[in-house]
């Protein structure tokens, strides 16, 4: 949360937001941070393997995901990991593993996997079912360009 503080993030209004309008809400307020986070991550860290998670790589607004997107545009391995091909699969092994995360009806985690965002800013994508954690690292490898 540093980033977003650098670009006057309000934890009081996050707060309130959060208590009016649930989930939905304080992920609208978040996504102009996110944006600004990735790009300020970038800009602080070589030659690593940075992880984003969702709400990283997800956006709503065109504007703002075409930012993101000329952020990533010069970094040949923007990798997208997903559990399985078939996003219905996808969505259910993600739920398993964080017991879902639905609020008043918006299920963020099916959000996020059906999202256009995250394909489009992906380079690669790594699906991980029925491998290891180390055989997924070994795939990522192969693919990737040094």
């Amino acid at each position: 949360m540093d980033y977003y503080k650098e670009i006057n993030y309000d934890e009081e209004l996050a707060n309130q937001i959060r208590e009016k309008e649930g989930l939905q809400g304080i992920y609208r307020y978040w996504k102009p941070f996110a944006g600004y986070a990735v790009e300020r991550v970038l800009s602080e860290y070589g030659n690593c393997v940075i992880d984003f998670g969702a709400g990283d790589s997800v956006y709503e607004n065109d504007q703002l995901f075409k930012w993101v997107q000329q952020v990533l545009e010069p970094y040949i391995n923007v990798v997208l990991i997903l559990s399985s091909p078939d996003l219905e699969e996808s969505i259910q092994i993600l739920n398993e593993r964080n017991s879902g995360i639905v609020s008043n009806g918006f299920d963020l985690n099916e959000h996020f996997i059906k999202h256009h965002s995250n394909y489009d800013l992906a380079k690669f994508v790594v699906y991980t079912k029925g491998k290891l954690p180390e055989e997924t690292g070994d795939e990522i490898l192969k693919i990737v360009k040094l």
